[in-house]
């Protein structure tokens, strides 16, 4: 449960939600993994730099940019708004992977893609609705694979917002998940290599974190809540409709 997560999470995630286990500073973490100690249990902390470089931004027509977007979204008000990216093969290598992420709860899904087409990111967007049937709309960038987004709305019942050209900051939720992502894919990688297995062990592992910003709780957590706050409030509607 805390391979992964970082010194800071850790304490955080004792602090406010393991009540039964005494409280640990980050720093004392920090200062056991560069101890001998630490280091024979093969922990090591490495600062990634962020990737240089920018993809050209695709023209697409007829897109609703983020100016648009609802408030609600903007304040992260509900669960269910997604940003959605993709992460793609380095050169020589074959398949992307769909990246999507909850602006609210931080749950994320991953879909592979081998043979890259419009018709498989469709699919993939599709599978991706029917384990989060609560997406109500996604905020991504501006991908030549996004050019039949008009289409992609009537399949997913749903508004699709575009960022700006090289506003890479518009989506700061799903660019945070990619970079999880790569501690696992490194930049560069050939991603027909990594099979279904590989990329739900990835997803389960961006979904096990302990997050600051959900108050040291798993974004799997959250939605767990949520869901089953939902499923109460129905059996409690069902109840007193039954009374009636």
């Amino acid at each position: 449960m805390l391979d992964g997560q970082s010194p800071e999470a850790i304490s955080g995630r004792i602090k406010y939600q393991e009540k039964n286990i005494p409280f640990v500073s980050k720093d004392v973490i920090y200062q056991y993994l560069r101890s001998p100690y630490g280091k024979i249990i093969g922990l090591k902390l490495k600062k990634k730099k962020r990737p240089k470089g920018r993809r050209k931004a695709a023209q697409l027509k007829d897109r609703v940019f983020i100016d648009k977007r609802p408030k609600i979204i903007d304040n992260r008000a509900r669960i269910g708004d997604v940003e959605a990216d993709f992460i793609v093969s380095g050169r020589g290598g074959k398949g992307i992977l769909l990246t999507v992420v909850c602006r609210k709860t931080r749950i994320a899904f991953l879909e592979i893609i081998y043979d890259v087409s419009i018709d498989e990111v469709h699919k993939a967007f599709v599978k991706i609705k029917k384990r989060f049937p609560e997406m109500k709309s996604i905020t991504t960038d501006n991908d030549i694979l996004l050019r039949m987004h008009k289409t992609l709305e009537k399949l997913l019942n749903l508004k699709i917002y575009f960022c700006h050209a090289y506003h890479s900051w518009e989506k700061g939720s799903v660019e945070n998940l990619n970079k999880q992502i790569r501690k696992y894919i490194p930049k560069g990688s050939d991603l027909s290599k990594y099979d279904e297995e590989f990329i739900s062990l990835v997803e389960e592992k961006c979904n096990d974190r302990f997050m600051k910003i959900l108050k040291y709780k798993s974004p799997t957590e959250k939605l767990k809540e949520y869901r089953k706050r939902k499923l109460n409030a129905k059996k409690q509607h069902q109840n007193v409709a039954k009374r009636k």
